[in-house]
């Protein structure tokens, strides 16, 4: 059945906003709904396009949605603003998101299932654990640098900060000793916390045939593929590697005008969790033990003996991204490239 309304939805936590257009611009209704009374009406709706914004709850109400009979698009707030007149309301950006919607060159952002949805909020959790232990550390470094003890950055200096205060001629006051014994004890719950979600997401990533696959990768952990199977849309959506590339911000920014090409810094536009697994997988192989894995005269073998060794990672990330890719594009598994010079 073809459609021909489409209808933009502002969401909020309880009021939302509905605008109604034909496909040509035509404005049809203009309507305010309760939480309660929006799901009752778009059910009464014949088949239509709807869009929303990819904010929060989007990817909930887009599953939603496509239960009823209505096809679904969420379109990024930084491509609706533009379209918003004059005074910014519920209103204006019901009718702005239709806008945006009809232009013909628009993006749209994939809704996500249930399942792809849990996976982020597990990746989020480890993470949001690792900065709270992050602080738990720091905090205690500063405590004990007021007294003279300087410890470097790392979690594995815990040890020898409980040497510190365990030490018999140790200078600390007792009651110094108790704050810093209470931080390490929150460091250790934080600890067995990320330990768990680790060996969860590890799990979780073994399961999965995609993110078996894209283990075999050099440089791609559990973590890495993972993150992928959660934030990445389909690759389908990307015509080739390096859109993908592209759309994770790996690579330069363009100041390009009046036919002269100028290139800046990374863009770090895109999906910043899976980008800055993929540098700090590019990073361990350029370590000194990564290096002893690179073939001779390799492609990365000879970038890495002429260029800084973060421009290197930042290159080795965009060519496992675009491996990435092909992996799953294409259905295929991880073949190691043939030496330089063979038949």
């Amino acid at each position: 059945m073809q459609k021909d309304t489409m209808i933009g939805v502002d969401l909020a936590k309880a009021v939302f906003q509905v605008h109604g257009a034909s496909l040509t611009g035509q404005e049809r209704f203009r309507k305010k709904l309760s939480r309660q009374s929006f799901p009752k009406f778009m059910a009464d709706q014949p088949p239509a396009i709807v869009v929303l914004e990819a904010c929060g709850s989007a990817h909930y109400w887009a599953r939603e949605l496509i239960r009823l009979g209505h096809e679904v698009k969420l379109i990024a707030p930084h491509y609706v603003r533009p379209f918003v007149k004059r005074q910014k309301n519920d209103a204006a950006d019901a009718e702005a998101i239709v806008i945006a919607a009809q232009r013909p060159e628009m993006r749209f952002v994939e809704p996500k299932c249930a399942e792809q949805q849990s996976r982020a909020i597990l990746f989020r959790a480890r993470e949001r654990l690792v900065r709270q232990r992050t602080e738990l550390v720091n905090s205690l470094r500063a405590g004990l640098y007021e007294y003279g003890h300087v410890i470097p950055q790392g979690i594995h200096q815990i040890g020898r900060i409980e040497e510190i205060l365990g030490a018999p001629n140790s200078d600390l006051p007792d009651l110094m000793r108790e704050e810093c014994r209470d931080l390490l004890e929150q460091i250790a719950e934080k600890t067995v916390r990320i330990n768990a979600r680790t060996a969860k997401i590890k799990a979780l990533a073994a399961e999965a045939d995609t993110a078996r696959r894209l283990q075999t990768i050099p440089g791609v952990g559990p973590l890495t593929a993972l993150a992928v199977e959660a934030f990445a849309p389909p690759m389908e959506s990307f015509k080739c590697g390096r859109d993908f590339a592209a759309w994770l911000g790996l690579v330069p920014r363009q100041f390009s005008s009046g036919g002269k090409e100028r290139l800046g810094r990374t863009s770090k536009a895109g999906q910043a969790d899976i980008r800055r697994l993929l540098i700090i997988g590019a990073m361990s192989r350029l370590n000194w033990l990564g290096r002893k894995s690179i073939p001779v005269n390799s492609w990365l073998a000879r970038i890495a003996a002429r260029k800084p060794r973060m421009l290197v990672a930042i290159a080795l990330a965009n060519k496992m991204a675009r491996t990435i890719w092909a992996l799953i594009a294409k259905n295929e598994d991880y073949r190691v490239p043939a030496p330089v010079g063979a038949a």
